[in-house]
């Protein structure tokens, strides 16, 4: 395997990889209002970008081809992630209805027990989020496919992927905090919470849809 055709691969996985990620998504809405509200971006962006290097990884392996065979593991995806999906639209849904709404404000001085259970709890909705989501599945087998018809440099085309998704998610997550002073007005976040909403529950349907209408 020459220089130039691992490079080549790993420019391809690159555009590959923005091309998937960039995207409205349950996973890219999380991250944003994380970054907005500044709240455990980094721990955030390290999860999202961990677990699109071990998808990678897996889908390279030949995990896409254990989906193909065994199609109902797919299907407990879909309706995991129909119903969480659809859980956290109406949350955000909730939130933009909500008479008394949040404003973006900086805690000075939280005590350990509510920082440890906010942590938690983006932490168990940023996983939610990322390996509820059916179309992840879906994605690594096109991964794996393309990544092996790069013969040798398969792993260069997996390096670049991995590389995109490291470089967006930190990008989204703490370039969101420029946006900081337009959600200093509770009606910038109704705003964002509809439209989150709008999004998730628009997701729950299309990843549910299969379920009751495929042929």
């Amino acid at each position: 395997m020459t220089t130039s055709a691992a490079l080549a691969a790993a420019l391809a996985g690159l555009t590959l990889g923005l091309s998937l990620i960039v995207a409205i998504g349950a996973q890219n809405a999380f991250v944003l209002r994380q970054g907005i509200r500044r709240e455990h971006v980094l721990a955030i962006v390290a999860i999202c970008a961990l677990s699109d290097i071990v998808l990678i990884g897996l889908s390279i392996a030949g995990t896409g081809v254990v989906i193909d065979a065994v199609p109902w593991l797919l299907v407990i995806v879909r309706i995991g992630g129909a119903l969480f999906l659809a859980a956290y639209g109406v949350l955000a849904a909730r939130r933009t209805l909500r008479r008394q709404t949040e404003v973006l404000t900086v805690d000075t001085a939280p005590d350990a027990a509510s920082r440890r259970r906010s942590l938690l709890a983006a932490v168990a909705t940023c996983l939610a989020v990322t390996w509820l989501n059916p179309h992840v599945y879906l994605d690594m087998t096109i991964v794996g496919s393309l990544a092996n018809s790069h013969g040798d440099a398969r792993w260069f085309f997996g390096l670049g992927i991995a590389a995109g998704s490291v470089l967006w998610f930190t990008t989204l997550g703490f370039g969101a905090r420029a946006l900081a002073p337009v959600f200093a007005r509770p009606l910038a976040w109704r705003i964002l919470d509809g439209a989150i909403a709008l999004v998730m529950l628009t997701l729950a349907v299309l990843v549910a849809w299969p379920l009751f209408f495929s042929r």
